[in-house]
């Protein structure tokens, strides 16, 4: 492929935020939300790098036992940003990066 085919990433202004996977589990669960709602997990995408910690009923931090996550020491608050049909998004946020700590493709058990 010549390098004039290769597609253009979306470039982020200096106050958006970067999302990255946490986990190998959330790397896979973007991909299969990718397979089967692609406009709303768009729509997630540039929410998460504009405004992650906005709540709303779309979008807030998770209570209870699951209200926290623990990465290398740390401990982070753990947000949920609900998709159309019950699939979540979990992640923490620090600094400028948004960290994808688990994706659901459907509700989770957890939060029942």
């Amino acid at each position: 492929m010549s390098d004039r085919a290769k597609g253009v990433p979306r470039p982020l202004k200096k106050v958006e935020f970067t999302v990255k996977f946490a986990t190998r589990q959330a790397d896979k669960g973007w991909s299969d939300l990718l397979g089967t709602t692609r406009s709303a997990v768009v729509d997630a995408w540039d929410f998460l790098t504009r405004t992650p910690k906005a709540q709303s009923e779309q979008n807030h931090p998770l209570k209870g036992p699951l209200a926290t996550v623990v990465r290398d020491g740390t401990t982070h608050e753990r947000w949920q940003y609900e998709l159309p049909g019950g699939a979540r998004l979990w992640f923490y946020v620090e600094g400028q990066t948004v960290w994808l700590v688990d994706v659901h493709t459907r509700h989770p058990n957890k939060t029942k």
